[in-house]
């Protein structure tokens, strides 16, 4: 345990620091810290805020230049302290914008007179007008009073706490750094230090995540520097005499002081109650255009480009980032930004995402609505559709602005070409900034260039390795249109193979139940079938859904009307209306009339097209839906995080099908890959390898601008192979057979069994990828076959190491829909650990659960570990108490490993722990006074450890009247809710201060203040644990 701190402390945290303070900031020790703070529920270093809100403020009136006095200054610190009532989120977002615009006071003027100026609490103009401090091992005070929280790394900025970092040992993952992070923003942790936090990085020295507020952990975000020169004159500056970490790259990155604040003013977003921070191709996309606009060209124009970032990077996000800086940097030259799509869906979206900041967008209803639009000095911001320009072109005069700024996004469609003109006729002078999600055609890359060079790329190969977006696998099925009996029959056979003998009958008799009709129809009647059963035994049970996309709406409503029949699935159609016009009809009238009643059906039941497609795209957002059915809607545009799996029946081809298999690339708890399965057989070759994409006009992009856009399902066997391999590699150097015991005691160190449950979990999840994709399967039956053995009996092993040594399995590995089934279980299981030792040790249901179990050894382990769990749930509650239980159990345990007691000693000394255990008996031989008093006896433990510590002898019943004393003192201040209550508990601290120091008095009682007051925490610590 030492070592690993060592290593964290020595790895990772003192080479932060010495980094920090290379940028500038100012180291304070913890002491110093402690002294500056109004105690250790505040954050705030009160000082330091005071004095520097003293010295960057200052207002003008009549020519002179004021101070604002000190209880104007008092004011704004306490209004910073914005209170918790509407969550973490919303506190910290008012807080951001207090400390990006200021707040206004009014002021009492020599004259008599009142009048409001704005305070700041960050000088944006001058850098070195404000504070930059460091400090460590920074002590929070929960909110529920049961214990503190230590956060390895603060900075600040003029004493308000703005950056965090987790510090890990080399070999611990980065991701034990943000559950720290997440757990610690928790309502009964330490909101109120991270109500005011901006950036969190959470670091093991050689990898780093960063993020913000309520990120989840999915979403925390590496960083890659992409200013050579920025970096290396830092790291000249900051490393000496050591290599250059991962750790020391990011640290100088993100927290250089004027990258800092500018992550701060520009790159940080409010999106429906979700704070988001740029990400590195975000923020370099944005400094990139800044730079290119500053350019001009032969007429004194600002430059023009493109800007390609794969889909699912947050595009829409980059542009409400340029907009800010935009509005920022040139607000004295009257700038307009007008943002372009060809989509309703896509103009609802970008202007939703403009609603949700602190920006005022204003969307063109009409043509000529954004001619008013244009000529409205107050409309900064104009979401438009493209083919608007037809109409506004007619009305509108040219607007010869220079510091115009047209931001067209998926700007490589054709209709862009048609009516480029017409935006160029209104706006000759702006700024066209081209936003693609897809890759460039080749034929493309020329047209392109009418908005100029290529200003930044973040490409899918980028994404992928980043992991903000997840892997796509590619399965090509051919249905033939003649029906081949064998082949059902076999498809069958497979899908009914883990069925019981009445599930199967049930599922033979659906598939017998088809109607044999029209040829087309049986189609996808087989199809249905085909997806039914995928959906339901490979992607339902994960907890995600599917997109299945259609040729013709009427081949839609067909889908849903089998799927329907088999009853299995929730399922919905997303589809325009029917399209009535004379002459622009492709259907037959019987399709026609299908078609009519179906849309009858959906507005008699929602009421207008806007609900029906908003109701139901919700819906399967929010997994309500299982299969959302489409032809051309919500293809593009669409952002579905719970969607994993395309199925194709659709010509898709080119940018729409790059487009529509996005839809699947998003990132989700749990979701580690998307899959799309085509029957129409599109992609003629795939070799992701090789950059070799062949089919549905692929072949008409660069390769190696699709790298990383689709992986042939095969490339899973290799996948299956090493993570089988990797597993059975744990026992390498086992030779006891199917001995279970051999295995079980191979798994007892901790480590060792956490990364047998990783490694079983990644195996898992590829084994039911592999046994879902007919390619996969036919290819490797034998083989999977084989595997699903193996992994069945790890499985039972798991289950069995499980009991055995009462662990909790990270649940990451798993499918999120098991995941959750084990997290309710934990969680109830937790919940009655912490309501006794009875109840958790109750001996009939232990009994039953180690009889599952085979040597005596197993048996006593399991005894063990379960007190062990006990005891860390109660151990605050009497720490004194279990730690001498934990002594005597670590006693036995090594005296069985020492071969000093036999197997079955050591489960008859582990019983009759569990006996004193459950019956709470004696073992430490409390005085005669305090025997039936469990409160005394718990204060009794607290000070005997720090008399024990500090060397100090004295008579067991002296002790014991103070420790009920210590407990009258208690429970004469304890009232409702006085966790939370500062007064009661700085009460508390007082008479305990004045009782410890009279009995030192009458007792000839010698003990060093620190000790005291080291005294008075521990007494208050199991005070709140148990009152």
């Amino acid at each position: 345990m030492k070592r690993q701190w060592m290593n964290e402390r020595h790895g990772s945290q003192d080479p932060a620091l010495e980094v920090l303070t290379s940028l500038g900031y100012d180291y304070l020790s913890s002491e110093d810290v402690e002294l500056m703070r109004s105690g250790f529920l505040s954050p705030l270093l009160i000082d330091v805020l005071k004095e520097q809100l003293m010295k960057i403020n200052s207002y003008t009136y009549n020519g002179k230049v004021y101070r604002f006095d000190e209880n104007i200054i008092d004011r704004a610190i306490r209004d910073l302290d914005v209170d918790l009532s509407e969550g973490l989120t919303k506190a910290n977002e008012k807080i951001y914008h207090m400390l990006l615009y200021g707040k206004s006071y009014e002021v009492f003027l020599e004259d008599g007179n009142r009048q409001s100026f704005n305070l700041y609490y960050i000088d944006w103009n001058d850098l070195e007008n404000n504070s930059f401090h460091v400090t460590e091992e920074f002590v929070m005070q929960r909110l529920d009073g049961r214990d503190t929280i230590r956060v390895d790394i603060v900075t600040f900025i003029n004493g308000i706490p703005m950056g965090i970092i987790e510090n890990k040992g080399p070999k611990v993952d980065v991701r034990q750094g943000i559950s720290q992070c997440i757990r610690n923003q928790g309502k009964d942790y330490a909101p109120q230090l991270y109500k005011y936090v901006q950036l969190m990085m959470s670091t093991n020295k050689n990898e780093t995540r960063y993020g913000t507020v309520r990120t989840p952990e999915k979403f925390w975000s590496l960083w890659r520097e992409e200013d050579e020169v920025f970096l290396g004159e830092r790291i000249e500056k900051a490393i000496k005499d050591r290599e250059v970490t991962k750790q020391d790259q990011d640290i100088l990155s993100l927290f250089d002081r004027e990258r800092f604040l500018e992550m701060f003013q520009y790159f940080t977003v409010f999106d429906k109650n979700i704070k988001k921070i740029a990400r590195y191709q975000q923020y370099f996309g944005v400094k990139r255009i800044l730079e290119t606009i500053e350019k001009r060209d032969e007429h004194g124009n600002r430059r023009s480009g493109v800007i390609w970032h794969t889909q699912g990077s947050g595009k829409s996000l980059t542009m409400v980032m340029l907009s800010k800086y935009i509005f920022a940097k040139y607000r004295d030259l009257n700038p307009k930004v007008v943002v372009v799509t060809d989509r309703v869906d896509l103009d609802n979206q970008i202007y939703q995402t403009f609603v949700h900041t602190s920006l005022r967008p204003n969307k063109a209803k009409t043509g000529k609505h954004l001619v008013e639009l244009i000529e409205d000095d107050g409309a900064d911001i104009i979401t438009t559709l493209v083919h608007k320009f037809e109409t506004a072109s007619d009305y509108q005069k040219p607007v010869l602005s220079q510091d115009v700024f047209i931001l067209v996004d998926e700007s490589h469609r054709t209709q862009y070409g048609k009516l480029h003109n017409k935006m160029r006729k209104i706006f000759p002078n702006a700024s066209y900034l081209g936003f693609t999600g897809t890759p460039l055609m080749k034929e493309e890359k020329n047209t392109m260039m009418r908005f100029g060079d290529l200003i930044h790329t973040y490409t899918i190969a980028d994404a992928v390795e980043d992991q903000t977006i997840v892997p796509l696998y590619y399965e090509g099925l051919m249905v033939e249109q003649s029906v081949n009996h064998k082949a059902i029959d076999g498809a069958l056979d497979r899908i009914t193979r883990k069925l019981s003998e009445e599930h199967k009958k049930q599922v033979m008799q659906k598939w017998s139940s088809f109607s044999k009709v029209a040829s087309s129809d049986q189609r996808i009647e087989m199809i249905a079938f085909k997806i039914n059963e995928h959906f339901r035994m490979h992607v339902k049970p994960t907890g995600f859904n599917a997109i299945l996309a259609t040729d013709k709406k009427v081949d839609a409503i067909r889908y849903k009307e089998h799927f329907d029949t088999l009853g299995d699935l929730r399922t919905e159609v997303v589809i325009s209306p029917p399209d009535t016009r004379e002459g622009h009809s492709d259907v037959d009238k019987e399709s026609r009339r299908f078609e009519n009643n179906f849309w009858s059906d959906m507005m008699e039941r929602y009421g207008d097209e806007r609900t029906y497609e908003e109701s139901i795209k919700q819906n399967f957002v929010y997994g309500d839906v299982d299969i959302l059915i489409v032809v051309d809607k919500l293809l593009t545009g669409f952002d579905a995080p719970l969607a994993q799996v395309l199925y194709v029946d659709k010509p898709l081809k080119e940018h729409n099908l790059l487009q529509a298999i996005a839809r699947v690339n998003r990132l989700a708890e749990g979701k580690d890959r998307g899959l799309i399965i085509d029957f129409r057989g599109l992609l003629t070759e795939l070799n992701a390898a090789m950059n070799v994409y062949s089919g549905a006009g692929l072949d008409k992009f660069d390769g190696r601008d699709l790298k990383g856009a689709l992986h042939d399902s095969l490339e899973i066997i290799g996948e299956l192979r090493q993570h089988h391999s990797n597993l059975v590699d744990i026992f390498r150097n086992i030779h006891g057979g199917n001995d279970m015991e051999v295995y079980e005691r191979h798994l007892e160190d901790d480590g060792l069994r956490k990364e047998f449950y990783h490694r079983l979990g990644r195996l898992r999840k590829t084994l039911n990828l592999a046994s879902s994709l007919d390619n996969v399967y036919n290819r490797i039956e034998d083989e999977i076959k084989r595997y699903e053995k193996d992994c069945r009996f790890y499985e039972d092993l798991r289950d069995v190491v499980k009991l055995r040594y009462g662990d909790s399995i990270d649940n990451r590995d798993l499918e999120p829909q098991l995941q959750k089934l084990m997290d309710q279980h934990v969680a109830a299981e937790d919940v009655s650990m912490i309501t006794g030792r009875v109840d958790l040790l109750d001996k009939s249901e232990l009994q039953k659960e180690i009889a599952r179990l085979g040597s005596p050894a197993s048996k006593a382990d399991a005894i063990r570990s379960r007190i062990a769990r006990s005891i860390d749930n109660s151990y605050q509650r009497d720490p004194y108490y279990y730690k001498k239980f934990s002594e005597m159990i670590d006693e036995t345990l090594n005296k069985y490993r020492e071969k000093r007691i036999s197997e079955k000693e050591y489960l008859e000394q582990m019983n009759l722990h569990l006996e004193r255990f459950s019956n709470q008996d004696d073992i430490i031989g409390y005085p005669s006074s305090i025997k039936s008093d469990y409160h005394a006896q718990a204060f009794y433990g607290g000070i005997n450890h720090v008399f024990e510590d500090s060397n100090i002898s004295y008579s067991a019943e002296s002790m014991a009247q103070l420790s009920r004393n210590v407990k009258s003192v208690i429970e004469n201040n304890v009232k409702v809710d006085w966790h939370r209550n500062v007064d009661v508990n700085n009460q508390i601290e007082q008479d305990l201060d004045d009782l410890i120091f009279e009995f030192m008095e009458n007792n000839d009682v010698s003990l060093e203040w620190d000790k005291v007051d080291q005294l008075i925490q521990e007494l208050k610590k199991i005070a709140l644990e148990r009152y």
